[in-house]
């Protein structure tokens, strides 16, 4: 890390308060979606109401996918490209605007998920669409100033295009539920839902990991792509983007063979994003880290994940059981691509966000620490190991078509709950000793 510090400008920067806002917001939902899975587990009965937990994995989904997972993506934007592209963010009052109203809206629909509200879900659609579209406006807006684009933020640019169409699907679908504007329109509800998570997964998300991800292995391994490599992230660019337009595009109409074509795209987009990503571990400069070893998991879970997800979309594009590939494959995809993607690089950003506000002017003055020394290593090889264990597994539970109580489902859970309790944890703790004023002291500057 001495390298990265070494090149830190303590005189200016971006909105670093603003991301940081976004990541303890996220968190909220994180531990909201672990929450959501033991109560639809162990009883289904919403604590203090006392109904039954309606529409459980669809409200999890929510709460980690888009609540936690996009809000993170949303604070990284906003602190990553004004830092890669050297321009001004559009606007800081937009970002807490959009922060906000995404935060209700995304709330409100876990609600209306969880109970049935029919109308809440509406209305929660609405405000989480108004506040992805301020986000985007604004990230748009900052983007502008960088042209001509360089691979990141193409990468980018596709992403908030992608949150655009994704969010607009999902708004219709949560009006859907009161006033039938689909069947209006002609389009079939179940098309919709994959067009949506297709967007919302492959669009929003991925896209966003191999733009970020992409440039942040080569700032953490120290190293840079071969010739390979370079290739390998250039047929990554040109088949992902298109071919989650088209896999979107197939899953709304119900074409099976122009389904196919895009979600075979994305396999191929992914296994060559996975190889370039592969050879940088393979070459690193450094020794391995708490980031890069959770980055080395993203890496082996793409390529199990794309080959499954292939084999399964050739048999079977169009189905909802297929949604993200085989029985599995959301565990598979969220948390050993997704989520170990997001553990790795909050342990980088959020002691780094702590260590610019709270020893940054004391540069060249007097010792600072070092970015590793804000955390407590063992905890963060604690947690490691357990949401690795947890999701190998939850992982074997599916394998063996084990029910949700099953005795090997109940144990990966229990891992995988301890290891982000100690990943909060561990972060938490971070904070509070650094910047004891708490979360909504670190300055705006």
């Amino acid at each position: 890390m001495s390298a990265i510090l070494a090149e830190v400008d303590t005189d200016g920067g971006p909105p670093i308060a603003i991301p940081f806002h976004h990541f303890a917001v996220a968190t909220v939902f994180l531990l909201a979606g672990l929450g959501l899975g033991g109560i639809s587990v162990f009883g289904g009965q919403l604590p203090i109401v006392g109904r039954p937990l309606v529409f459980a994995h669809v409200a999890q989904v929510h709460a980690l996918l888009v609540g936690w997972v996009c809000l993170t993506i949303m604070g990284a934007m906003t602190q990553f490209i004004p830092v890669w592209s050297s321009v001004d963010l559009h606007s800081r009052r937009l970002a807490y605007v959009a922060l906000g109203l995404v935060s209700v809206g995304v709330a409100g629909l876990v609600a209306g998920f969880s109970t049935v509200g029919f109308t809440l879900l509406a209305v929660s659609g609405t405000v989480a669409l108004v506040g992805f579209w301020v986000f985007a406006y604004n990230i748009a807006r900052t983007l502008a100033s960088a042209r001509p684009f360089d691979s990141v933020e193409r990468h980018f640019a596709y992403a908030l295009g992608f949150l655009v169409l994704a969010t607009l699907l999902g708004f219709l679908l949560a009006v859907d539920f009161t006033i039938p504007v689909l069947r209006d329109v002609g389009l079939n509800r179940s098309n919709v839902v994959l067009s949506h998570a297709t967007l919302a997964v492959f669009g929003i998300v991925l896209t966003t990991i191999f733009g970020a991800f992409g440039q942040l292995s080569e700032m953490f391994t120290q190293t840079t792509h071969s010739a390979g490599g370079r290739r390998l992230r250039q047929v990554e660019e040109l088949l992902h983007p298109t071919g989650t337009v088209v896999f979107a595009g197939g899953r709304l109409l119900g074409v099976e063979w122009v389904a196919l074509v895009g979600g075979l795209a994305i396999v191929a987009a992914t296994l060559s994003f996975a190889g370039a990503t592969a050879g940088l571990l393979r070459r690193m400069r450094v020794p391995w880290s708490t980031v890069l070893r959770r980055y080395a998991v993203a890496v082996v879970a793409m390529v199990v994940w794309a080959l499954t997800a292939g084999a399964t979309w050739v048999a079977s594009p169009l189905s909802r059981t297929t949604l993200f590939g085989p029985p599995g494959a959301t565990l598979l995809f969220g948390l050993g691509v997704v989520g170990f993607v997001v553990f790795g690089t909050l342990y980088h950003v959020v002691p780094f966000i702590v260590w610019v506000d709270r020893y940054s002017d004391d540069l060249g003055r007097r010792p600072v620490p070092m970015l590793d020394d804000l955390y407590r290593a063992d905890v963060a090889l604690a947690d490691f190991g357990l949401l690795v264990g947890g999701t190998i597994v939850l992982l074997g539970a599916v394998g063996l078509g084990e029910p949700a109580t099953g005795v090997m489902t109940v144990a990966g859970g229990g891992l995988l709950a301890m290891g982000v309790v100690a990943f909060v944890a561990n972060l938490a703790q971070t904070v509070r000793n650094h910047v004891p004023e708490g979360v909504f002291r670190i300055r705006a500057a």
